[in-house]
């Protein structure tokens, strides 16, 4: 049965790859099937469905997808990018931060990137700026800021390391997330070129609008529910829906079109592969898989073999979805095979970010968008799209290498 319930974890994500499927929905499928298998009632299996999780991820989705929508977060995007004005050199080094403060603040890791890959996209092809590199900094800056305790990878996070024991990842999390994600970004930056960049396009903060009422509206709400979490400690899920609701309330966007851009497929992918995941680890797939891993390591390789294993299934799948829900239940069984010898907040946070930095490839969501974007807005040739498709594939490949190597060297544990 251990066997069985990993064959159908890797056979749900194989063919959500191949068929352009959600992998979610397919984990929900074949967790059926495998309970009925092991004898386990439908109740049970229901059961592994994570509802609080869910309920958090909808509210912080839910909140900016309307202030996505009603653009105010494009247009302070690109305030912030207007302030460097002639100093072109520092436009991907804004691109950065913001999108590192960005995702940190509540959005996460994909709709950080989603709001700001078309802007910095748009950026590259106006300004004749590397897009490889825009698109690079964008996704690092969102993955090191999305493994904030207010943002969704960091709440899934959270909610992994708990259910095996591990408390008080919340600041590990994210001083390892900003600063791992930073070093690779310098890599990027300094390897492509962006310290001597030079364009005849400059974005004037005169010629920008100004924020409209109902745009500073939504920013003084999401202001709100980083204080109210924060500095009060609300459920970030339940302060988000509160906002959401009086946001709602006072017309800020149509709440029709906020809804439908929730990114249900998302949430349906995490919720989906929890319900299988849990089958799993009843049945003792996550035991086997640790096994299997403990017998090609040392503790002194454990979280660099963790992290390219992160990466090279980040290729094909979600990060938050299937990648961390499958890779950190595995710790504390590997480390009890290995007998120490690692920090178990350490792998947890490499796991996290290879898999993140992975998604530079064009084969991921971060990656796919870029090469979307840019193709519009640059309206670039076939050629010009495949030699794209092959640059955002090194650096993603060159990224999971090198902080793997870094992972080896024990750069995750000097950041704890």
């Amino acid at each position: 049965m251990e066997l069985i319930s990993l064959s159908l974890l890797f056979l749900a994500i194989i063919l959500g790859f191949l068929r352009h499927m959600n992998t979610g929905l397919l984990s929900i499928a074949f967790a059926l099937v495998l309970g009925r298998i092991a004898g386990i009632p439908d109740k049970a299996v229901i059961a592994g469905f994570n509802y609080s999780l869910f309920l958090i991820l909808l509210g912080v989705t839910y909140l900016f997808s309307i202030a996505q929508l009603n653009g105010s977060l494009a247009l302070l995007a690109e305030k912030v990018v207007a302030l460097t004005g002639r100093h072109t050199a520092f436009v991907p080094i804004v691109i950065y931060l913001f999108s590192t403060v960005l995702s940190a603040l509540g959005p996460g890791t994909v709709p950080t990137i989603a709001i700001m890959m078309v802007f910095s996209m748009t950026l590259a092809a106006e300004m004749k700026i590397s897009p490889v590199m825009l698109a690079a900094l964008v996704v690092l800056g969102a993955s090191g800021g999305g493994v904030s305790p207010l943002a969704a990878t960091g709440i899934i996070g959270k909610n992994l390391c708990e259910q095996i024991g591990l408390s008080g990842v919340e600041a590990p999390f994210l001083i390892n997330g900003v600063l791992s994600m930073t070093v690779y970004a310098v890599v990027v930056y300094v390897v492509l070129g962006g310290w001597r960049l030079q364009s005849e396009r400059i974005i004037n903060l005169s010629e920008l609008p100004r924020f409209n009422v109902k745009q500073r509206v939504t920013l003084i709400g999401i202001a709100i529910m980083v204080v109210l979490v924060m500095f009060f400690h609300f459920n970030v899920g339940l302060a988000s829906f509160a906002v959401a609701a009086l946001l709602s309330l006072m017309k800020v966007t149509d709440e029709g079109e906020a809804l439908k851009n929730v990114p249900w497929g998302t949430l349906l992918l995490i919720g989906g592969v929890s319900v299988l995941m849990n089958l799993i680890i009843k049945l003792g797939g996550i035991e086997l898989l640790s096994d299997t891993l403990a017998s090609i390591m040392t503790p002194a390789t454990a979280t660099a073999i963790m992290g390219v294993t992160a990466g090279c299934m980040s290729w094909c799948s979600s990060t938050s979805g299937v990648v961390m829900p499958t890779l950190i239940p595995a710790i504390p069984e590997l480390f009890a095979e290995l007998g120490g010898g690692f920090d178990e907040i350490e792998m947890a946070t490499s796991i996290s970010m290879i898999s993140h930095c992975a998604g530079i490839s064009p084969l991921s969501t971060g990656g796919g968008l870029a090469l979307a974007a840019y193709s519009s807005a640059a309206k670039a040739s076939v050629p010009e799209q495949h030699r794209l498709f092959v640059r955002l594939f090194v650096v993603s490949a060159c990224g999971v290498l090198i902080l793997s190597f870094c992972s080896y060297l024990g750069l995750f544990h000097w950041l704890l």
